[in-house]
């Protein structure tokens, strides 16, 4: 996902602080290696037809792009106080209990993460299963209480389902 300069990125504070170590973690590390690579690239002579030049360039200029997303990312970043979040509506940092009323007896328990969280991060370990704000089930349920039934628009058809419980 590209994020767009000045959006508002919702996350947890475990999210951020993830997000801020592996930011660091390319800044340093990463452009040291590839400083390395570039260093022994140059000692083997004629840059322009120096395959291993121009493939640490290449990786160098997508390492400066990781970095400015990141960046773009934390810098527009609202950290999301778990402690204080509403647990009598549907919103990011709680774990939510879904009823699939099309399939009786079946239900779906999922953290309801900021999408820059998913895609940067992927599913943080501890959680069962985690699932972006901005996903079709995600907006659907997004403020809804425990009771409330949605429907939701997926590859596979509409879903009905229902909010069984709200919990931190």
């Amino acid at each position: 996902m590209v994020t767009k300069k000045n959006d508002t990125n919702e996350m947890r504070r475990s999210s951020y602080d993830a997000l801020s170590e592996q930011l660091t973690e390319l800044r340093t590390e990463q452009r040291l290696e590839i400083a390395r690579k570039l260093e022994e690239a140059r000692a083997h002579g004629d840059l322009s037809e120096n395959a291993e030049y121009a493939a640490a360039k290449e990786e160098q200029a997508q390492l400066e792009d990781k970095i400015l997303h990141l960046e773009n990312i934390l810098n527009n970043a609202k950290i999301v106080d778990e402690e204080k979040i509403d647990t009598t509506k549907v919103g990011i940092g709680l774990k939510v209990t879904l009823e699939d009323l099309d399939n009786p007896g079946k239900t779906y328990t999922y953290t309801l993460v900021g999408s820059e969280e998913l895609a940067i991060i992927g599913i943080p370990s501890g959680e069962m299963q985690s699932i972006s704000q901005k996903s079709p089930v995600g907006q659907a349920i997004t403020d809804h209480k425990v009771g409330d039934e949605v429907s939701v628009k997926i590859p596979r058809g509409i879903r009905h389902l229902k909010i069984t419980a709200i919990e931190r």
